[in-house]
């Protein structure tokens, strides 16, 4: 994948064809609503930075460039409060969340310091690049739609479509041309397949990979916990990147882990109650910063 340098386009005035009140984006049957509502796709987040990560040039655009690398799991929680307000909350807060992050990314630039695979030293990057942009956000839909379905349960071709289609408008307030991005599902697994052959796991980004997958700081009782969290994101990874971080798997664990997701699927999640597995703004219509202003 080459990244390009054409200029982001400026955010327009978004409007979804199913959306019931046109001061949001998104209407109540929405697939990022019923997706992101599921507590259990929130583990998808160690998943997705270790993808977007093993791109050398995103890892310098995003990471090392942001102090990301410092503590990922804090940016974790700000894109999650982001998305929040994007798939929950009004356009014009989702708007002004976006314009903050937009005039962040247009600061950051230079180079990729040292080889990298298919990349040279002196890659430039960019953070509000157009295709830098675009692998961050489809490594967000790609480890959401597999925690979904590896976990909650099984999406038709039309479903994962809509939750892409929605994942497009979120693309948008970002920034991202419509043209910019894969028009559909097929195109999506399509670009994840093509750009994931392209991954260079660098130094930088096996001791990220550490620190997400081996070494978060839990208190002793949720150790248990963490190891089960750490071996579903290693074995949910492409074999190709789990390779370049360094990680290990082996058919076992891979039996381990489909008997665990039928398991949790199966006889956990539907005996659970809404209150335990539904994220609050899926209970409450209201994304976190309208409950705490209440």
């Amino acid at each position: 994948m080459v990244f390009s340098t054409i200029e982001v386009a400026p955010r327009r005035d978004l409007v979804r064809t199913t959306d019931v009140n046109p001061d949001r984006y998104f209407s109540d049957d929405a697939m990022i609503r019923r997706v992101l509502g599921e507590y259990a796709v929130a583990l998808s987040g160690p998943r997705a930075l270790l993808m977007m990560a093993a791109h050398p040039v995103a890892f310098e655009g995003f990471f090392m460039s942001t102090g990301a690398l410092d503590d990922p799991y804090a940016r974790l929680q700000r894109t999650a409060v982001v998305m929040d307000e994007i798939a929950w909350g009004s356009k014009k807060k989702a708007d002004a969340f976006t314009a903050r992050v937009r005039t962040a990314h247009a600061t950051v630039r230079g180079t990729i310091p040292a080889d990298a695979g298919p990349y040279p030293a002196g890659t430039p990057y960019a953070a509000d690049d157009p295709d830098l942009l675009l692998w961050v956000l489809a490594c967000l839909v790609d480890a959401a739609d597999l925690l979904y379905r590896g976990y909650v349960g099984p999406l038709t071709r039309d479903e994962r479509d809509g939750l892409w289609q929605d994942y497009r408008v979120v693309g948008e307030c970002f920034g991202l041309r419509p043209d910019a991005m894969p028009a559909d599902i097929e195109a999506f697994d399509a670009y994840i397949a093509e750009t994931t052959a392209s991954l260079w796991v660098t130094p930088q980004a096996r001791e990220l990979g550490r620190r997400i997958v081996l070494e978060v700081p839990v208190p002793r009782a949720a150790v248990p916990l963490r190891e089960a969290v750490n071996q579903m994101t290693v074995g949910l990874l492409p074999a190709r990147v789990r390779k370049g971080y360094g990680l290990r798997w082996d058919p076992a664990r891979s039996l381990a882990l489909r008997a665990n997701q039928e398991y949790v699927r199966r006889f956990v999640l539907p005996l659970l109650p809404s209150r335990v597995r539904k994220v609050p703004s899926a209970r409450t219509g209201q994304p976190l910063g309208a409950r705490l202003a209440a």
